[in-house]
């Protein structure tokens, strides 16, 4: 037990000298007539009322240590680690393209929604790119603004200077936004269908260089046929990530289920708080001003 003004602790030297005192006391007696009668005083009367007399003295004990502020350390314990996810979706005019019952956009955007339900409280966010970038949803532990996103921004219904495929431009806007949060794990899931050319040339490891020296992991999901991109692949592997192709909604499933154990939860410990403990003191002080007014009816110190 620690306290928050220990040198407040010396005032109990005063109730203790009391209390000695209490006990040790002689004179003050008033001479009575029937002092030098044959009557005896009990001694364990005496005892049981400098007992009763002591109680207002511990009282005040008890008020100087709750006046210093006790204290007690908290239970240790341990709590999910957070993990920044920004979902980077492409939404140029092939997204329109047949995927399942729906369109590749439409199958990219309810397996995100189903990943959220795995993530329970990381932190996500959500980029739309093509020739341009759009941050739809600012990264947030609040999966709502993502789950109600898809209808907004269908490539059907796109500005059209949106345009073409960009993803370099869209991975280095997304890592501006993860290099904001000092806090937690940093990822980027990128979903497209085609080939970028601002990847040619050696951008994509330098793309890549970049994000592995922010600590941001690339992971994308190829939702076409045919093989992933060579330069994406490179910006996945040098980041620590993973290219994955995914051909029908089913196996876009089974990705991100891949995805996030690959990713898995971290749990870190937190440091024991300090935690007002005032309860068992504020007790015993009830305790004792009630057994205090008890004894105040009977046992009580008189002179004679």
């Amino acid at each position: 037990m620690t306290f928050a003004h220990p040198f407040i602790l010396l005032l109990l030297l005063v109730p203790l000298a009391l209390i000695i005192w209490v006990f040790r006391r002689h004179s003050g007696a008033v001479v009575m007539p029937f002092d030098y009668s044959l009557a005896r005083g009990k001694r364990s009367l005496q005892v049981l009322v400098n007992l009763a007399e002591t109680l207002p003295l511990l009282l005040v004990a008890l008020v100087v240590v709750l006046l210093a502020g006790p204290q007690r350390l908290a239970e240790p314990h341990s709590r999910r680690a957070l993990t920044n996810i920004e979902f980077c979706v492409d939404i140029s005019g092939s997204m329109t393209a047949s995927f399942g019952g729906g369109t590749r956009y439409d199958g990219a955007m309810q397996a995100i929604n189903d990943f959220l339900d795995f993530r329970k409280g990381d932190a996500f966010g959500l980029t739309f790119f093509a020739n341009n970038v759009i941050h739809w949803v600012p990264l947030t532990s609040d999966t709502s603004a993502l789950r109600c996103a898809p209808p907004f921004m269908r490539p059907e219904t796109a500005p059209p200077w949106m345009g073409g495929t960009e993803i370099g431009k869209a991975l280095l806007a997304c890592r501006e936004v993860l290099r904001e949060r000092q806090e937690g794990d940093r990822m980027i899931v990128l979903v497209s269908d085609g080939e970028s050319s601002d990847l040619s040339g050696g951008n994509d490891l330098e793309i890549a260089s970049k994000l592995r020296s922010d600590n941001i992991v690339v992971y994308h999901i190829h939702v076409a046929d045919g093989e992933v991109p060579g330069d994406v692949t490179n910006v996945t592997t040098t980041t620590g990530g993973t290219a994955f192709q995914a051909g029908d909604p089913s196996v876009l499933k089974a990705v991100f289920e891949h995805i996030d154990q690959m990713q898995q939860t971290k749990i870190e410990k937190v440091s024991t708080e300090t935690l007002d403990d005032y309860e068992p003191w504020c007790l015993a002080a009830l305790a004792l001003l009630a057994a205090s007014l008890v004894c105040a009816f009977g046992l009580r110190y008189t002179p004679w």
